[in-house]
């Protein structure tokens, strides 16, 4: 008996093990189900919804159930969007903006939604234009923070039916038309010389306030000091006084001499020759001076 004639025996005395063996092989293989980290499936049983698998390995019920979807739940980033948006103050404004989002119950977002992507930029779009609609240009510029979280709630809050969370929204550029470009422009440049021939004048009128204040120092230093000079010229005149009125005459004398003394050194200072006029009663003046003082 040759080996073509052994399978030939065997197949045919086991054709239905071999057939049992195969099916459950087969139901194993459709059967087990590994899902990646990054994903979901969404499982139906007769065009109904039967359960979502999570990562890992799940098993299904064989030629019942199928995998009708494979959802990644990674973030994604919608393209670039750009709207033109009116404000309050009606100016007309472009603005960039960008949503980033994740899907976290992909059965909501399969049966409930067909393009997420296109849907999400509806939402946006309209969000962005209610929001700029109730702010002025310069709201817009100074508080775009605000309006991101503003375009972040609103729209979280909208497409939670999807299955969708929001993790981020951002605003990326704010473009004005060029006529409102100029106007803008002009009006910066009428605001800087505005501060400039404000800040001038603030200049000048420190420069007076303080050319008063340093006026108004020396005059009281002035005056202090004549003050001081007063006081003394008083004082010597006191001890003047005490001394005529306990030396009688000659004290007063001996006074006037010293000054005429006084006066005559003052006129011979200074360089070169000069001219000296002396009193004809200089020598007397010396003369009783010296008396004064030997008489002392």
């Amino acid at each position: 008996m040759d080996f073509e004639q052994i399978i030939t025996q065997f197949v045919g005395g086991n054709i239905l093990l071999l057939l049992l063996a195969a099916f459950i092989i087969v139901c194993i293989l459709v059967g087990v189900r590994i899902v990646p980290q990054s994903e979901k499936f969404v499982v139906e049983r007769f065009g109904r919804l039967r359960s979502v698998l999570g990562p890992g390995i799940n098993f299904i019920v064989p030629f019942l159930d199928r995998v009708a979807h494979k959802i990644s739940v990674l973030e994604r980033q919608l393209p670039v969007m750009s709207q033109d948006a009116i404000t309050s103050d009606n100016v007309l404004v472009q603005v960039e903006t960008s949503v980033f989002y994740r899907i976290i119950e992909p059965e909501k977002t399969v049966y409930r939604i067909r393009d997420v992507d296109g849907a999400i930029s509806t939402t946006v779009a309209g969000i962005v234009r209610s929001e700029i609609g109730k702010m002025e240009l310069d709201q817009v510029q100074a508080n775009r923070t605000g309006l991101i979280l503003a375009i972040q709630d609103q729209l979280a809050a909208q497409v939670d039916d999807w299955g969708i969370e929001v993790t981020r929204a951002e605003i990326l550029d704010v473009n004005l038309d060029a006529a409102t470009r100029a106007a803008m422009l002009q009006q910066l440049n009428a605001e800087r010389a505005r501060r400039a021939q404000v800040t001038e004048a603030e200049g000048k009128k420190r420069a007076v306030e303080l050319s008063a204040d340093a006026e108004l120092y020396a005059a009281e230093q002035i005056a202090k000091a004549r003050r001081i000079a007063a006081d003394a010229e008083a004082y010597a005149t006191g001890v003047v006084a005490e001394a005529i009125a306990a030396n009688g005459l000659e004290a007063a004398q001996y006074q006037v001499a010293l000054k005429q003394v006084e006066a005559l050194n003052k006129l011979g200072e200074g360089n070169g020759s000069n001219t000296i006029l002396v009193p004809a009663n200089a020598l007397e003046a010396f003369g009783d001076a010296f008396k004064m003082l030997k008489g002392r």
